[in-house]
């Protein structure tokens, strides 16, 4: 695990998969030792792969995609729900779990275009409706823009706020700038020791680099993500894409952002700042909810819906929430298309 201030500036930023330890029926509490290992492995073109686990049938594909930093796995509670009503599939983004490392930048052009030559290369059946927990809701937005024609619906698992400076006083920005700068002095030397081969051994300064499992982790899905986690193109991707996301969340929400009358449900997660200081705690919501109500108004049938007891990642904490909320898209997307 980071150091405490670098877990809060990007929880706060959206930027963190933080854990649960709330039980959910009907989904599993511990990760399948099946995410200890690739599922297929589809080829994008450029001698690269993206990994692929893909459940359930229907006449719908419902397409996953992960917060930052994360992989198929963090889905593992909410794709046995959705498996039951439809051809559910969730991806480890370049770099990330099973998928080879991609060109840098990581940024969402380029999530975009890796996301588009899987859904072609998979055969995916088009229009799908895609998840985004988190970054993963740019990403799907940005594809939504992109290849309108691709996407259904899209459900949109409690967006990060855009913008936060509008909100938040100088003093917040300038310590959050300083933490970031500290946030990414870290993680370069875990890359540093990553291309030496050192993190199997770190020393005590660079423990934290690859941390312990996670509470909801088999042994055996622990040990797989430790692997990975000793090698430079985890930590290449993680860099760049840290990077880039700054650059993501200082813009607002484009005011020309329009995804017409598509389907669309914004789940906002009622403790997404529950450890942000109380004196910025209310800054941070109101910019959340500026940047969620302005996607929810980007479709005709936007929807905005809260979630209880429930942090940032709800696809954790309620998996439930988000099958609700894909069920809901569906019907209203067939209705769409008739």
């Amino acid at each position: 695990m980071l150091p405490k201030p670098l877990l809060l500036l990007m929880a706060c930023t959206g930027l963190l998969m933080t854990t649960s330890a709330t039980a959910v029926p009907a989904s599993p509490a511990t990760t399948p030792d099946s995410y200890a290992r690739p599922a297929q492995r589809i080829a994008i073109g450029e001698g690269r792969s993206l990994n692929l686990r893909c459940s359930g049938n229907g006449p719908t594909t419902v397409l996953l995609e992960a917060g930052a930093h994360a992989d198929s796995q963090s889905w593992f509670r909410v794709q046995p729900l959705l498996a039951a009503q439809a051809r559910v599939c969730a991806y480890d983004r370049a770099g990330y779990g099973f998928s080879d490392e991609g060109p840098l930048p990581r940024d969402l052009d380029a999530d975009v275009a890796d996301l588009h030559a899987l859904i072609r290369a998979a055969g995916l059946h088009t229009p799908l409706v895609l998840v985004g927990h988190s970054l993963g809701s740019n990403i799907a937005r940005r594809y939504a823009g992109e290849h309108p024609a691709d996407v259904a619906a899209l459900v949109l698992v409690d967006p990060p706020a855009q913008d936060e400076a509008r909100f938040l006083p100088a003093s917040w920005t300038k310590d959050e700038a300083t933490l970031t700068t500290q946030r990414d002095a870290f993680i370069a030397s875990c890359e540093q020791a990553a291309e030496r081969g050192a993190l199997d051994k770190p020393s005590p300064a660079l423990a934290s680099c690859v941390g312990g499992a996670l509470p909801w982790q088999s042994e055996a899905v622990a040990a797989a993500d430790h692997t990975r986690k000793l090698q430079p193109a985890f930590w290449h991707t993680l860099r760049s894409e840290l990077a880039q996301n700054v650059a993501v969340f200082a813009q607002p929400v484009p005011a020309n952002e329009s995804h017409g009358d598509m389907p669309l449900v914004v789940l906002q997660a009622a403790g997404t700042y529950a450890d942000a200081p109380a004196d910025v705690r209310d800054k941070l919501e109101a910019a959340r909810d500026a940047t969620q109500q302005r996607i929810v108004a980007s479709s005709s049938r936007g929807m905005l819906r809260k979630v209880a007891d429930t942090s940032h990642d709800i696809e954790m904490d309620q998996p439930q929430a988000v099958a609700d909320a894909v069920a809901q898209v569906l019907k209203a997307s067939t209705t769409r298309h008739d």
